[in-house]
């Protein structure tokens, strides 16, 4: 499908790279590719960044017909832009679009499309140390009836801008509230659906952790409220007695990119590597007897996120001394040498520009 270019008549002035706040300074322009019943997806454009001209009515605003995805290009020393496993976002995509009734957009017209807007604002990707350009694709539904009916038109847009590294001051571990009021998901939900509700509901529990000076939530289970899930919204691993252990993926958690990568590195290491229910008394057994080494959260904004400390109803536990562990900090430095290119890819995860 061609993809039709106009170009902004005045360009934005740059931010300073070394001050970046992720998510804050949009570029120049966005893709827009439109889908309609009988017609499939046509038109495809990328346009000056702007408002968007939606319907009060539009299903997206009462209905939360919604979903999106999270990844980054990245600049390499040479010069020349890679993506990190952008055929992978695109599927899990795909099988959020089936969950929310939403159409799927074909995979080489998802990528190509998102190469295509990178080139166009590849003098936005920044050249800075750790600095990166994060792509948001998001796909939602337009009609304009009231009435819970999927929609017949959707649109595909992607906007991008540039973010600094997500710790300036280096991965210091944070502080994680296990969650036992509110849930965020339960099978058969939407919880392995990468859609905004999911993030709007988790927002309360967000804010209590916050008030009682924590970083992020960690996701208890909606059954039986015992086995952990997420935490904030990353996935989460522990390393219990040189074992790495992960919540399998069923039903209510996020399938995520970097969980996926951190996996396959571990094996290629040799670290044994069980998916599966681990309940919140287990980590806290496994903390106190000394058998919990490491604890990190993993994603696509801050690739690894280590944990230092986790406390539920009252109990408090530190993990690896309140420090970085050994595992975290090389899953950092391989995964970041990957994506900026300083390490061989030896998966095939990175798409050159």
């Amino acid at each position: 499908m061609e993809i039709k270019i106009t170009r902004a008549a005045a360009l934005k002035e740059k931010p300073d790279s070394s001050k970046l706040v992720f998510g804050k300074a949009m570029t120049d322009h966005m893709l827009i590719i439109d889908y309609d019943a009988g017609q499939g997806w046509h038109d495809a454009r990328i346009i000056p960044y702007g408002p968007l001209q939606i319907d009060p009515a539009a299903k997206v605003l009462h209905y939360a017909e919604e979903i999106f995805e999270g990844l980054k290009a990245y600049r390499t020393a040479g010069g020349s832009i890679q993506l990190f496993r952008v055929r992978d976002n695109i599927d899990r995509m795909n099988k959020s679009a089936d969950r929310l009734c939403l159409p799927q957009i074909p995979e080489e017209l998802a990528v190509s499309a998102i190469k295509k807007l990178v080139e166009v604002e590849q003098d936005w990707v920044p050249h800075e140390k750790d600095t990166s350009l994060y792509i948001r694709p998001f796909m939602i539904g337009l009609d304009a009836a009231l009435g819970v009916h999927s929609s017949h038109h959707v649109q595909f847009i992607v906007v991008v801008c540039p973010v600094g590294a997500y710790y300036p001051e280096g991965l210091n571990p944070v502080k994680i509230y296990i969650e036992n009021e509110d849930v965020r998901a339960v099978k058969g939900g939407t919880g392995m659906a990468k859609t905004g509700g999911n993030y709007a509901a988790s927002l309360r529990a967000g804010n209590r952790a916050e008030e009682r000076g924590y970083s992020q939530v960690l996701w208890l289970d909606g059954v039986h409220r015992k086995y952990i899930e997420e935490v904030g919204a990353m996935n989460v691993m522990f390393k219990v007695n040189g074992k790495i252990l992960t919540p399998d993926l069923n039903g209510s958690v996020l399938d995520g990119i970097t969980r996926r990568s951190c996996i396959q590195l571990l094996k290629d290491w040799g670290y044994e590597v069980e998916e599966r229910r681990i309940s919140a008394e287990e980590l806290f057994d496994a903390a106190e007897s000394g058998a919990l080494e490491e604890a990190w959260g993993t994603g696509t904004a801050a690739v690894v996120s280590p944990i230092g400390e986790l406390a539920m109803d009252g109990k408090k536990v530190t993990v690896s001394g309140g420090k970085i562990g050994e595992i975290t900090q090389k899953l950092y430095d391989e995964l970041t040498g990957i994506q900026w290119g300083r390490t061989a890819d030896p998966h095939g995860w990175i798409t050159k520009l």
